[in-house]
């Protein structure tokens, strides 16, 4: 079951469906969209980012547009996905927004876990996707970010209370705003410099507000880079040199060192890794 809409005007696109719509990812490929996955009856093992995961009963994977996802197995499966244009351009509040907890960041993997009554609400408001699907007229566009929102302000306070962004409250705009500038900037940016000057801060001001993530700023930019560096290592035919060269290391050198220090291969070890043993260890 897949249920589509699209608005022509703003290029706005919207799927609800079950696992049938995850049968065009059973070859690795970008996600493209910003895409939940709720596992409701039993396991499912996706793959994201050449990494196996295994979602259990009654959780949510939230995918980020650019990750690289692969469907392996399991059913009974609830799927939403859409585009910018749906959703990330409404003025949203900063937590539920396209910048938001949910979508904080590539190098990790947002999964919410639902109680039974988290459950119940979210089934209700499946059943109210599914009517607004089938109602087509002048305010369903509208409705349907409106359930949108609904539904990720759900997951998100569930998140927030299942994580330690609870412990970090105060800071949290600045940090995602951090790993959003990191996400657009990191190909040719490394220091944690360039990224406290655009957000006014010092860098020691900066690396200060990331105290209680026990991961420093610098980290969080070393393991972008690596997870990009992993994803053109897997799924692309570059070489080193040349990922290494789209990733803003003039000399590849410092790339493969980087690359060791985080995987214990440079990249031309990791790429032959590959062909040596199953993705999904790394």
């Amino acid at each position: 079951m897949i249920k589509e809409f699209k608005e022509f005007s703003t290029e706005a696109l919207l799927k609800v469906a079950d696992e049938e719509l995850l049968l065009d990812y059973k070859v690795s490929k970008l996600i493209s969209l910003y895409t939940f996955i709720w596992s409701k009856n039993g396991k499912v093992i996706i793959e994201i980012d050449g990494i196996v995961t295994t979602l259990e009963k009654d959780s949510i994977v939230v995918l980020t547009p650019n990750q690289y996802f692969k469907y392996l197995s399991g059913s009974n499966l609830i799927v939403y996905q859409f585009n910018r244009e749906f959703y990330c351009i409404k003025d949203h509040d900063k937590e539920v927004s396209c910048m938001g907890v949910l979508f904080h960041g590539n190098s990790a993997v947002s999964l919410v876990k639902l109680g039974v009554s988290e459950r119940n609400k979210l089934e209700q408001l499946h059943s109210v996707f599914l009517d607004e699907l089938d109602t087509v007229d002048t305010i369903q566009a509208e409705m349907l970010r409106m359930l949108m929102a609904r539904f990720i302000i759900t997951t998100t306070r569930l998140i927030k209370q299942q994580s330690n962004f609870d412990h970090v409250e105060d800071q949290g705009d600045l940090i995602r705003s951090f790993n959003m500038l990191v996400d657009t900037h990191f190909r040719k940016e490394h220091s944690v410099a360039f990224y406290a000057e655009k957000l006014f801060k010092s860098p020691k001001t900066l690396s200060n507000n990331f105290v209680k993530l026990k991961k420093s700023p610098l980290q969080i930019i070393h393991d972008r880079v690596i997870l990009e560096a992993k994803r053109l290592l897997i799924y692309t035919d570059k070489t080193a040199k040349e990922i290494a060269y789209e990733l803003g290391f003039e000399d590849a050198s410092h790339l493969s060192r980087m690359f060791k220090k985080h995987t214990s291969f440079s990249p031309s070890e990791f790429k032959k890794q590959l062909k040596l043993e199953p993705q999904g260890n790394y």
